[in-house]
């Protein structure tokens, strides 16, 4: 009996905490700078969807490109480590020279990244052509960008990243396999997916004799586990782990390539969290094969069942593409890949059958990364055009993630900041819990790990709620 009452009076202790903290986010939900205080020291878990060079902020990455002295093309602002034949570049030492390194480096921030943006390109371009300027940067320096990226973490109480770090090397020669590519987009143009299943087993099995499985284990052994141990990314205060990805305007042939040693080298090490595809998804190649992708999923799903997986569908608005190309990608995602979870989901009002889909979403608990800073900028979708309300209202989990913060020149506190702001409806408890949802709907393989992020989970809210019992 004495300690019922004790476990009583604990949860009653909590429950005051929690209550305390949620009337203060009541007190203070229409004033941003309080808001930005409070959710900056309220733990927020995990960030599931997290691209690793775009999380990089531009500072240190220019920093890197004067250092090493790249060549700038002073029409683009892209750099190279190499002076290239074609275009108008220029060393950085030569500008410092010539006293024009200030004004280089003020629209190199303004192209890096969004920083003072004013509309002169499409938005979705100025996000999407970036990463192909600052690349250069970050080869052969992924240490200092991981290094930067948690203590970041760590600064605003976020305790997991799950990032997508780097395409797996390989160059395994295909061109013997390049007929499979006119073969594929033909069937899948009917879509006859047992037709495409059939080719991508052959297929499969003659990666399998050019010893795909090799270009996975030097990829774990020699670059994840190698930079995971000597950086020692886990301590008691942060987790990494980090997703495979594949790259949608590649041709099939390649990509299925990529998507098969992708599964194997997850398959393989606990390190590596699951696997996805990115690239503009409204891109020509992405739009044409993007049945095609899904059922390549799909089929390495049948060989790597253990194997999960989170794909981006869905970051399309109105205007972007026709109407019609609105109606299935999250539906083809869900139903035909079989995603674990879905990244962005903006178009889910505009899919076919959307209520169906929803309540599928709920019942399997397959969770929507909500990315509220990211969508805003490439979509310009918010507030009540964005979809957020749509997944709370039928009960899909939700995770609040920041997707490339480096280039939105934001970070994890501004998503909770957005999503207090903007949808009054959504209490400290509910809040609460998508933050917990980030931690049980990783792809964390190692269950002893996920148990203690949660436990730690606790006792960090239960000291940030302790602040507001004695107010």
């Amino acid at each position: 009996m004495t300690r019922i009452i004790t476990i009583f009076c604990i949860l009653i202790a909590q429950l005051g905490f929690s209550q305390s903290a949620a009337s203060h986010l009541e007190k203070i939900r229409n004033n941003e700078a309080l808001l930005t205080a409070f959710f900056q020291q309220m733990p927020k878990g995990g960030d599931l969807h997290h691209h690793f060079s775009g999380s990089v902020y531009a500072e240190p990455l220019l920093e890197r490109a004067i250092a090493e002295d790249f060549y700038l093309n002073l029409e683009t602002m892209a750099v190279s480590k190499t002076k290239p034949e074609n275009g108008n570049w220029e060393n950085f030492s030569s500008l410092t020279k010539k006293g024009k390194l200030g004004y280089y480096e003020q629209q190199i921030m303004q192209t890096w990244s969004v920083k003072d943006y004013n509309g002169s390109v499409p938005s979705d371009d100025q996000f999407f052509d970036s990463f192909q300027k600052f690349e250069p940067t970050i080869k052969g320096h992924f240490a200092e960008g991981m290094l930067e990226l948690k203590k970041r973490a760590i600064s605003e109480n976020v305790l997991y990243i799950e990032t997508q770090l780097s395409t797996i090397p390989c160059d395994m020669n295909v061109s013997d396999l390049t007929d499979f590519n006119t073969k594929l987009r033909q069937v899948a143009t009917q879509k006859d997916e047992k037709a495409v299943l059939k080719l991508l087993d052959e297929l499969y099995k003659s990666l399998q004799k050019k010893d795909a499985k090799k270009y996975a284990e030097d990829f774990n052994t020699n670059f994840i586990a190698k930079l995971h141990k000597d950086l020692k990314m886990d301590d008691e205060n942060f987790t990494m782990r980090y997703q495979n990805f594949v790259l949608r305007f590649m041709e099939p042939v390649d990509l299925f390539k990529n998507l098969v040693i992708a599964f194997i080298s997850s398959s393989e090490s606990k390190l590596t969290a699951g696997v996805n595809i990115v690239s503009p998804e409204h891109g020509q190649t992405s739009m044409k094969d993007y049945w095609l992708h899904m059922v390549m999923f799909k089929y390495c799903h049948s060989k790597f069942p253990d194997v999960k997986y989170t794909l981006h569908a869905g970051e399309l608005t109105l205007g972007l593409v026709q109407p019609e190309e609105l109606t299935w990608h999250i539906n083809d995602a869900i139903y035909v890949a079989g995603a674990n979870r879905i990244g962005h989901g903006v178009d889910i009002a505009y899919e076919a059958n959307s209520y169906d889909l929803l309540k599928y979403m709920s019942q399997k608990n397959i969770p929507i990364e909500i990315n509220l800073a990211s969508n805003e900028f490439i979509l310009k979708v918010k507030e009540n055009r964005h979809p957020f309300t749509l997944y709370k209202e039928f009960n899909v989990p939700i995770v609040i993630s920041t997707d490339d913060a480096g280039i939105l020149r934001s970070n994890m506190t501004e998503q909770y900041v957005l999503l207090a702001k903007r949808y009054p409806d959504v209490n400290y408890e509910t809040i609460k819990k998508y933050v917990y949802n980030s931690i049980n709907y990783s792809f964390i393989q190692d269950e002893s790990v996920k148990k203690q992020l949660i436990k730690d989970l606790d006792n960090r809210f239960k000291t940030f709620e302790a602040k507001f019992s004695k107010n």
